[in-house]
């Protein structure tokens, strides 16, 4: 097995751009006080993301798909990102294994 050159490098690079944002976000987060209007701004950053990913399955595949999707977007309102996340994935494996 050999590794393409170009593709190492892509991810090399794509690994490095992560890195930074994680720990530039982590180093800007200490060095302000945030207000109550920007803590409840970023408070909904994550159920935002976490739609903008699943809006386009729930409207390009099957009915097991976008009943996850549902599921997934109802559980984001009370729980966190990753307990949602795996609501989701749970529903939609029940589901194909139920046939739909």
């Amino acid at each position: 097995m050999s590794i393409d050159p170009t593709t190492f490098a892509a991810i090399l690079a794509m690994m490095t751009a992560t890195v930074f944002t994680r720990l530039s976000g982590a180093f800007l987060v200490r060095r302000f006080t945030l207000g109550e209007k920007a803590e409840k701004a970023l408070g909904v950053v994550p159920p935002a993301v976490l739609m903008a990913v699943v809006a386009p399955t729930a409207f390009a595949t099957g009915i097991a798909e976008t009943v996850a999707c549902a599921v997934t977007a109802l559980a984001a309102l009370r729980l966190p990102l990753l307990p949602a996340a795996g609501a989701g994935v749970a529903t939609v494996a029940v589901l194909r294994v139920m046939g739909l």
